[in-house]
């Protein structure tokens, strides 16, 4: 290739730059008013939330390129669709993609495989410039981590997370065991721990009550048949799930039981799951604002050292309910 070829082909691998770059603009700008997520997912906070960290390297492999969701450490550097984000990538990616342009071949990325997804372990730049030029397959060399849940390609972080938390429960509860056929889903991040800590201090104080040692396993029944199983069949009955869309009865269950024990300590009365599941509902649903207010009035609360009358008499807020909000 001539001189005056090569520059040919700079000239225009800086221009395809400058046009990705303001494509991977706009398309962020789509995003953040469609709610959409364009993040590529970050490997090592992937990584951590596995319940495993089982590899092995499977060789050379040709990757679809829409299957490649996240970025060992350039996550930020590019959106969900591999379009730059930075000025500053332009001489590496412009020369990768002035290669394309002269025909020269390129060595083969490396990737990570979880489920059916890969995350750029080198080749970042490659990526982009092949998204750009429509390629629908990469050459990649691959190290596949498995991972006992399926993993597609809408998936993010949060949704991550949660199916690897969801794993580890199922793994090391009785409850699917005690009883196959309870219904247990989390919306958010971190409600399986509480689940599973709810459990074992059922089972602790069921064993100080009857003065005995308490299987994990008795206790388990006992808590789905004495506990989560009541208040759910409160939710429904009250269809308290409608007022709060996209959550589950899982996450009611977790919620209203801290704002049935908020209850009870702060006004020094009985009160019922009904009565508990009623006020949180007529409290939260549809108002994440009030949030906010709780957490001022709990301060309140403190600095001027008074006390309300029961909420569940006179209606009155408390503001300061549980610590867990949808």
């Amino acid at each position: 290739m001539s001189d005056s070829d090569s520059d040919s082909a700079k000239l225009i691998a800086r221009l395809d730059f400058d046009a990705a770059l303001k494509k991977g603009f706009w398309r962020s700008i789509s995003a953040w008013f469609t709610q959409r997520n364009n993040e590529l997912l970050p490997f090592d906070e992937v990584r951590r939330a596995l319940p495993t960290h089982s590899q092995h390297y499977i060789g050379m492999r040709e990757i679809p390129m829409k299957q490649i969701v996240g970025s060992v450490g350039r996550y930020n550097d590019f959106d969900r669709v591999f379009l730059p984000r930075r000025r500053s990538l332009r001489e590496r990616w412009a020369s990768i993609d002035s290669a394309h342009i002269k025909e020269i071949n390129l060595p083969a990325i490396e990737v990570y495989k979880v489920g059916s997804v890969y995350f750029v372990l080198d080749g970042n730049h490659r990526v982009s410039v092949a998204q750009e030029r429509g390629q629908e397959y990469i050459d990649a060399m691959v190290i596949e981590l498995e991972v006992p849940f399926d993993v597609d390609t809408d998936i993010d972080i949060d949704e991550f997370i949660l199916k690897s938390e969801k794993a580890t429960f199922l793994a090391n509860s009785l409850l699917m065991k005690t009883v196959p056929d309870a219904e247990v889903e989390f919306s958010l991040p971190g409600g399986y721990s509480k689940l599973d800590e709810h459990i074992r201090v059922h089972t602790y104080f069921m064993s100080k009550e009857q003065s005995r040692d308490v299987t994990l396993e008795e206790g388990t029944r006992d808590w789905y048949d004495r506990v989560y199983l009541p208040m759910v069949k409160v939710i429904r009955h009250y269809k308290i799930l409608n007022n709060f869309p996209g959550r589950t009865e899982s996450d009611l269950y977790l919620w209203i039981i801290d704002h049935h024990w908020y209850l009870h300590q702060e006004y020094g009365q009985d009160v019922s799951l009904e009565q508990a599941a009623e006020d949180y509902a007529e409290k939260y649903a549809h108002q994440p604002w009030r949030a906010f207010l709780r957490i001022f009035g709990r301060a309140w609360k403190r600095i001027w050292n008074r006390s309300d009358k029961s909420p569940l008499d006179s209606k009155k807020s408390p503001r300061d309910g549980e610590d867990s909000q949808p």
